[in-house]
């Protein structure tokens, strides 16, 4: 298969503008050849880290680059997302009686399985077979094994996409003041977000500590995630069909993007210096430098 019949394939898959070829050529396949490159510089596995907002785009980033980097090498790539790695429902449930309740909710640090995550990257870089779980986000909740991905031993390059990959912790500090209404009102205790940290501070870290190649997705403003994250919702839905139950509102979105927020503006603030790549996007998603 040609570099253009995959690109063709590719945006049809998705669902994406004819104009993401050119955006691929432009940006991406050289993108694919520097993580090559880094990779045969290394002589081992390596770990490549996407981080981008709700919405900006990583996912179809890692998916394209999962199928650029085999067609353009010799090299096998596996790619995961964070989202993957929540805690099941009943965990968060627990964590949210025993901690705070606002940890119910999946997509903090602390609502990640950070030992499995840890475990399974490690096997991948060691050439062990392992199973990558996998998160159903309309039940909110971890999919059935039948459902997980089976991966053997043979892998030259991982893709770890998250909105937190990557970032750092702040200062005890900077948790002081509430930065969105669910801060002021559900956390006024500073609670939910010291926990929140300590747990960026520490697992999260370990993790991130193996990134050997970093790329950022980074957006304007935390002003353009509602819409973004409102269009992937809808995306999602269209493709499971009118169900009941499934899925959130706009108006739940809008609510559940503030747990994200602080981490968010946090990483667009800090995270560029340390990145190997990245692309600002404007309010549309476009990659403008």
């Amino acid at each position: 298969m040609s570099i253009t019949q995959l690109l063709n394939d590719f945006i049809e898959q998705e669902s994406l503008p004819n104009a993401y070829i050119k955006e691929a050529e432009e940006r991406f396949i050289p993108l694919a050849k520097s993580i090559i490159a880094h990779h045969d510089g290394a002589n081992k596995p390596i770990i490549v880290g996407i981080n981008g907002a709700q919405g900006s785009g990583k996912s179809t980033l890692c998916a394209l680059l999962a199928k650029l980097i085999p067609q353009i090498s010799d090299l096998c790539v596996v790619s995961m997302s964070l989202d993957d790695f929540y805690l099941t429902k009943n965990e968060r449930l627990l964590l949210s009686q025993n901690v705070h309740p606002l940890l119910a909710t999946r997509g903090v640090p602390g609502t990640h399985d950070t030992e499995l995550l840890a475990s399974v990257l490690s096997d991948l870089v060691n050439h062990i077979p392992c199973t990558i779980p996998v998160f159903d986000k309309a039940i909110d909740d971890r999919a059935e094994p039948v459902f997980h991905q089976t991966v053997d031993g043979n892998t030259d390059i991982i893709i770890l996409e998250g909105w937190c990959v990557g970032v750092t912790a702040q200062s005890d500090e900077d948790l002081k003041k509430p930065v969105n209404a669910l801060e002021a009102h559900q956390d006024a205790r500073c609670i939910w977000r010291s926990f929140v940290n300590a747990e960026l501070a520490g697992p999260y870290q370990s993790i991130f500590a193996n990134i050997d190649y970093m790329i950022m997705l980074r957006s304007p403003s935390f002003d353009c995630i509602y819409k973004w994250r409102c269009e992937q919702e809808h995306k999602m839905l269209s493709k499971l069909g009118s169900q009941d139950g499934l899925g959130m509102s706009d108006a739940q979105i809008l609510r559940f993007i503030q747990h994200y927020q602080r981490i968010t503006e946090h990483g667009l603030n800090t995270l560029g210096d340390s990145c190997n790549v990245v692309y600002q996007l404007d309010e549309n998603r476009n990659i403008v430098s």
